[in-house]
């Protein structure tokens, strides 16, 4: 080893998100003093980025604390969006299940009784009731998630805001020597 030669110590840590999002999480981790040194995607769209940070970074402390901080934002943006579709997703699902029970007691009927014409035709309307209930299905699942997007959005833009001066903070910490 030369004499005089700088040695560096590195704490490693690795991430695993969507494909979609590496971006953003190489952003907020570099906030912190972490550096991006391999990102790995898989089939399923799911990508694996590994970080290094050196050991003897000013105010190290102060940046974990803050570094928690941001990730505990980061999951409650990540829960506000998907709560946009949680309570839509499973009315749909109870609401799809009911018009394919209607469908089919229209079908069921047709096919027990054919040779009794108000059974037939009994049978026929339940059967477009449920056809027409299914397809209404989307529509008010397009509905509510609007809804629910209108009332989160606002809460989800603060807490960006919130992450971006957290990250802010961390960053004015890297460029500030130790004291």
């Amino acid at each position: 080893m030369e004499k005089g030669k700088n040695y560096s110590t590195y704490e490693y840590m690795s991430k695993t998100v969507k494909a979609a999002d590496q971006t953003r999480i190489s952003d907020l981790c570099e906030a912190f003093g972490w550096e991006a040194t391999d990102a790995e995607t898989s089939s399923c769209g799911v990508t694996t980025i590994s970080f290094r940070r050196n050991r003897k970074i000013p105010h190290r402390s102060e940046l974990v604390r803050l570094e928690r901080k941001a990730d505990g934002i980061r999951d409650t943006i990540c829960r506000l969006d998907k709560s946009k579709r949680k309570g839509a997703r499973l009315f749909a699902y109870v609401f799809g299940c009911f018009a394919a029970l209607i469908f089919g007691a229209g079908l069921s009927l047709t096919m027990r009784m054919p040779e009794s014409a108000p059974a037939l035709a009994g049978g026929i309307v339940l059967g477009l009731a449920g056809i027409l209930l299914g397809g209404l299905n989307l529509m008010l699942f397009r509905r509510l998630v609007d809804k629910k997007t209108r009332e989160v959005n606002p809460v989800m833009e603060d807490m960006e805001e919130k992450l971006a001066v957290v990250c802010e903070q961390a960053h004015g910490l890297l460029d500030e020597p130790e004291i």
